[in-house]
């Protein structure tokens, strides 16, 4: 873990005129990396990516290095795809003096050159009789699902896998008397969170570099597991329920 450069946040960070505002170093990475947001930087806060010096009022601020360091990781998710916890480990390795080549996901035979990005894979799909064993229930069960929004076709008799998913869920609160009518609310909860998420991915997807484009499926997938982390967080928070 990187150690915090020394002058912290009760020895006159905010006075150190080195030091940048988030929104300095926003603006700073935004001429390579358009799509970084606050939040993105604070997100890789709180995974120990960086440790920005804090004000005696608990404002950021960012040094040289940590300016340096945040594009060092926000390249290595660009261009090589590489998940937080291998880079985490790789830049901790480097400060350790380990002189380790950047990992490699997938390269092309022996040679230096890189697999192309490949093109977002087509979801996997199910038919209807198929999802209709794999959840255990009739076609009037289904059907019902169906006229509440909580499944819907992609195409005429063919669903997403993730209907399976949604399909025993549904099962499974079925169980505790909660029907198809009580979760019209969640379903358009969820819808929204969807629309949220789709406006940050947005620019990724309308980006003229193609492996940004291609960027936008993990970034997707790293915002969706954010959502769900923070809405099963206020349900037990509402319900002042705290699991081991």
């Amino acid at each position: 873990m990187r150690q915090t450069p020394s002058g912290g946040a009760g020895n006159g960070a905010a006075a150190d005129p080195g030091l940048m505002s988030i929104g300095a170093v926003l603006n700073v990475l935004r001429e390579e990396f358009p799509e970084v947001t606050i939040s993105k930087i604070r997100f890789l806060e709180s995974e120990g990516l960086i440790e920005p010096q804090r004000t005696p009022s608990g404002y950021r601020k960012f040094s040289a290095g940590d300016v340096e360091r945040l594009g060092q990781v926000l390249r290595m998710q660009r261009d090589h795809y590489l998940p937080l916890k291998v880079i985490r480990g790789h830049l901790e390795a480097v400060e350790r003096g380990d002189a380790l080549p950047l990992p490699v996901l997938s390269r092309q035979g022996d040679g230096d050159v890189p697999e192309p990005v490949p093109e977002a894979p087509t979801a996997a799909r199910i038919g209807r009789s198929r999802l209709l064993t794999a959840a255990g229930v009739d076609e009037r069960t289904l059907a019902e699902w169906e006229s509440y929004g909580l499944l819907a076709p992609v195409e005429d008799g063919v669903y997403d896998a993730e209907a399976v998913t949604v399909a025993g869920l549904l099962t499974e609160l079925g169980r505790f008397g909660i029907e198809p009518r009580h979760l019209r609310a969640m379903k358009a909860a969820a819808d929204r969170e969807a629309g949220l998420v789709d406006q940050v991915v947005a620019p990724l997807k309308r980006h003229r570099n193609p492996q940004t484009r291609a960027h936008a499926e993990a970034r997707t997938k790293e915002l969706v597991a954010l959502t769900v982390k923070l809405h099963a967080a206020l349900v037990r928070t509402a319900l002042g329920v705290r699991l081991p």
